[in-house]
């Protein structure tokens, strides 16, 4: 049996700046775009690499999610501290100069990390914390 991670979920409210993070800044393809009564669901994933994706989804959409729970997801967005993703480059300093030069909203700037990795940490437009840490070589 073998498992492969297919898509991770991040929130998103915004989805032109979803857009201009994901596609433009990043470099990502866009795989889908759905919109449904006034929301949109982006799908993005690294060229190269078809079978990895994130869904950037509007937050809080589950009608199971309660107003109170929902409140809750937009002030930990808000805050930043809702969701989060780990990506890799392999040239951790361009792709943070890259990120510097847009305007992003940089959290660390690169570091080694005593476990062995450097590795910077920037936030989406969501508030999403994006860690990016360089490829071994």
């Amino acid at each position: 049996m073998t498992l492969t991670i297919a898509s991770s979920f991040l929130p998103q409210d915004d989805p032109e700046a979803a857009l201009t993070f994901y596609r433009d800044l990043l470099g990502f393809e866009v795989r889908l775009d759905v919109g449904y009564e006034n929301l949109r669901w982006l799908t993005v994933g690294p060229p190269g690499q078809p079978d990895t994706a994130i869904v950037l989804t509007p937050p809080a959409v589950d009608p199971a999610i309660t107003e109170d729970e929902r409140r809750v997801i937009t002030e930990m967005m808000a805050k930043g501290t809702y969701g989060g993703i780990l990506l890799a480059s392999d040239d951790l300093e361009k792709t943070f100069d890259a990120l510097q030069a847009a305007d992003a909203d940089i959290v660390q700037e690169p570091i080694d990390q005593p476990y062995g990795i450097r590795d910077c940490a920037v936030r989406d437009p969501a508030g999403n914390l994006i860690r990016i840490q360089q490829r071994q070589q």
